[in-house]
């Protein structure tokens, strides 16, 4: 997932508001809602933006199924951490801060680990060590120290399901497309069918992962250029 340090985690601000400056009061959390969801899921996309989280984008997207519980699993942990670390922030002393954050953090990896293990064995298994290392997640180290710090409960949630979301739309499209060009096949339907289409093996490799995250950074990059006109001012 990518091990993040403390100095990494600190410059993952994006989103985070200015100090002091006025919120206003009205609309979905305080007005802030929507513009915290869009920030999170698609203008500063977490895996397709920042780069963040590319171990299990590699690791664990060779079909739907995992790429699926994996983001379901970052969407938990990170609207959970961000709960806990906004209604603690007044209260964690700040020299601790970051070991407060991980502590809130690793318990509901665990938690979820532990669900996995007992409800979803073979998912389990073929997950690993992946769902553990979240815990080392720069997304989620990074929203903590960033946003629900700084902010309320409730519009931490919304940054923690919007980032988390953003993350898991990513690693499903890049399981998608692996599953589908590799095997023919998307959650046990078969879709390409042979003898007009022949799988092609590079895409549940190594090698296949890497090319899919590219086209999908290079997607979300191109989708996100300017107009032409506010290019040119």
């Amino acid at each position: 997932m990518g091990n993040c340090s403390s100095s990494v985690c600190a410059s993952v601000v994006v989103g985070a508001p200015a100090a002091g400056a006025a919120c206003p009061t009205k609309g979905f959390c305080g007005g802030r809602g929507l513009a915290t969801l869009k920030d999170g899921a698609w203008t500063f996309n977490p895996l397709a933006i920042q780069i963040l989280g590319i171990c299990s984008a590699l690791a664990v997207t060779n079909r739907v199924e995992t790429s699926l519980v994996m983001g379901g699993a970052l969407i938990f942990v990170t609207v959970c951490s961000n709960l806990f670390v906004s209604l603690l922030r007044n209260y964690i002393p700040h020299r601790i801060r970051m070991i407060v954050e991980v502590a809130i953090i690793a318990t509901f990896v665990i938690l979820f680990d532990r669900f996995l293990k007992a409800f979803y064995w073979p998912m389990s298994k073929q997950l690993g060590p992946y769902v553990g290392l979240i815990i080392t997640n720069c997304i989620v180290m990074g929203r903590a120290e960033a946003f629900a710090l700084q902010n309320r409960p409730a519009l931490s949630m919304v940054d923690g399901f919007a980032n988390g979301l953003g993350y898991a739309v990513a690693l499903v499209a890049i399981g998608f497309f692996r599953e589908l060009l590799g095997t023919g096949r998307v959650l046990g339907y078969t879709l390409l069918a042979e003898p007009w289409y022949t799988p092609n093996q590079l895409m549940i490799l190594a090698p296949g992962a890497f090319f899919m995250l590219g086209i999908i950074i290079a997607v979300f990059n191109t989708l996100k250029q300017p107009p032409a006109k506010e290019a040119k001012k």
